[in-house]
């Protein structure tokens, strides 16, 4: 847990009427605020994990035949369906090895020596999909590499250092160049479309980007729906400025601007559970902006999409058939099997109880948001995996948990981590849907202490940040979560330039392609 400096007054005197009025404006709840300043005060809690989930023990596997069967269900099922893509995500980090060696050149013209990275750049720059484009600007010579970094990063260019992911050239065909945003359209018009051939997809963005999303999907949708048969309908929405954190100084009291404002930071990825909670679609996929491969690999994905929406309606369906018995007088040996249920699909076990709660708490535990995820096996990639978790009344369940949630320095703990065997690629699959048709409210199901606190600076003064819990993380804890294995093919992100080298976002018909 972390572990801070009280400060002198609790954090509804720390708050003036200025305050209040600033806090009314941006829509941000009082309550909410003051919580958030006793959050950094005390902390949040490590989370307290049982055992990492493996295949056979929280992650399940399928052979052919149930992947075929789940597949089959999917295709039958005639309800609406939604992709849901997180598009915000800026390219900064993917140019970084190029921003290193602007500044280098700034400092040292002459000096010729890059990192490896680098020169795998510039060796390899005919093969991304943005070349022909870069080529053709003012200026650029590719014997000249300085103005190569220039054309593709400054604003006067391909503006690369400020753009989404979502809008960078990813991949080259014969017939053109795609961006990301491109290839979700695609896959959702092979897996997501629905009776009536409409293929509906939610991008959230920036605000700054949104006006760039909409004139690439206007140039771009009707070629699209003419080549696959299908009709797009696209929606986009941005963050909201009330899923914003308050800021602390080093002392936990709040951070103010030199005119005495409070500071508000952006919540992380968290903040997109207010998002979701809008979405009325029976079923909503979710992945992310960067996870894509060339179309003539896609078939995979496309075939695991199906199979994990496959098996939620299988689970939806036998959660809503146990809700029904149980209103209708469950015997003991029917609430036994809904119990087994619970344990063998989700890892779930019950808090001590007297029997007479026995069938409200079985109930309790059914009646809530469903999600699938798809696990790849751990290959050494940083982030988040799957867990089984206790929780603070006894229980258990399935989570995905991040390094930062866990106390690494305890050696148990450390490792149970380091024996986890699969990875969280953000590959899910989710129903928000409960057993009448109506609707669940998301963040009823969020677990709020399970934020996260990290050290910035902002005017040379350290401040600290506040993080939402994570969408895929805190802010489903309290779901019905299966986690399913899938293929290493699935799992794609491009985190620096050079990952578009890679076979999967290299296209055998590109005309740079080489020869074989």
């Amino acid at each position: 847990m972390n572990t801070n400096q009280q400060p002198n007054s609790s954090p509804s005197q720390q708050l003036s009427n200025d305050d209040r009025t600033q806090l009314a404006r941006l829509g941000v709840d009082l309550a909410q605020a003051e919580q958030q300043l006793q959050n950094f005060c005390s902390g949040f809690p490590f989370l307290s994990i049982i055992a990492p989930a493996t295949p056979g023990k929280g992650v399940t596997r399928f052979d052919h035949h149930m992947q075929t069967a789940f597949v089959q269900r999917f295709d039958r099922w005639d309800g609406s369906r939604l992709k849901f893509v997180p598009a915000s995500g800026a390219a900064t980090r993917m140019c970084k090895a190029l921003f290193e060696a602007k500044t280098q050149w700034k400092r040292s013209p002459h000096d010729d020596a890059l990192s490896p990275e680098c020169e795998m750049f510039f060796a390899s720059l005919h093969k991304f999909a943005f070349y022909d484009r870069l080529k053709t600007l003012p200026g650029v010579l590719e014997s000249d590499r300085l103005s190569v970094v220039r054309a593709l990063l400054d604003e006067e260019g391909l503006n690369y250092c400020n753009l989404p992911k979502g809008l960078l050239l990813f991949h080259r065909y014969r017939d053109g160049v795609r961006t990301p945003f491109e290839e979700h359209l695609v896959e959702a018009a092979l897996y997501a479309r629905d009776a009536a051939g409409v293929a509906r997809l939610h991008f959230t963005v920036s605000p700054e980007h949104r006006a760039k999303f909409v004139a690439l999907t206007e140039a771009v949708v009707p070629d699209y729906e003419k080549k696959y048969g299908v009709r797009f309908e696209i929606r986009f929405s941005e963050q909201k400025k009330s899923t914003d954190t308050i800021a602390a100084d080093e002392h936990n009291a709040p951070f103010r601007n030199p005119d005495g404002a409070l500071l508000f930071r952006p919540g992380g990825h968290g903040a997109l559970l207010e998002n979701l909670n809008e979405i009325t679609e029976s079923i909503v996929f979710i992945k992310n902006i960067d996870n894509v491969v060339i179309e003539p690999l896609n078939g995979e994905t496309i075939h695991w999409k199906k199979v994990l929406a496959g098996y939620l309606l299988y689970l939806r369906e036998r959660i809503h058939a146990g809700i029904v018995q149980i209103e209708r007088g469950a015997g003991m040996d029917e609430l036994k099997e809904i119990e087994r249920f619970l344990s063998s699909a989700f890892c779930i076990t019950l808090p001590d109880a007297p029997p007479e709660e026995y069938a409200a708490r079985l109930r309790n535990k059914l009646n809530r948001p469903l999600r699938v995820c798809g696990m790849v096996k751990n290959v050494g990639e940083p982030g988040g995996g799957p867990f089984i978790v206790r929780h603070a009344d006894g229980s258990s369940s399935l989570q995905i948990a991040e390094s930062v949630q866990l106390d690494l320095e305890n050696p148990e703990v450390n490792r149970l981590f380091h024996a986890s065997t699969h990875f969280n690629p953000v590959d899910l699959v989710c129903s928000f849907s409960d057993y009448k048709g109506g609707r669940f409210h998301l963040p009823d199901f969020r677990d709020p202490a399970t934020g996260l606190i990290t050290l910035k600076s902002k005017d040379g003064r350290i401040l600290k940040a506040q993080e939402l819990p994570g969408l895929w993380n805190g802010a489903m804890s309290d779901w019905n979560t299966a986690f399913v294995e899938t293929p290493l093919i699935t799992f794609n992100p491009v985190k620096t330039l050079n990952d578009l080298l890679r076979k999967e976002h290299q296209c055998a018909d590109s005309p740079c392609a080489p020869a074989v």
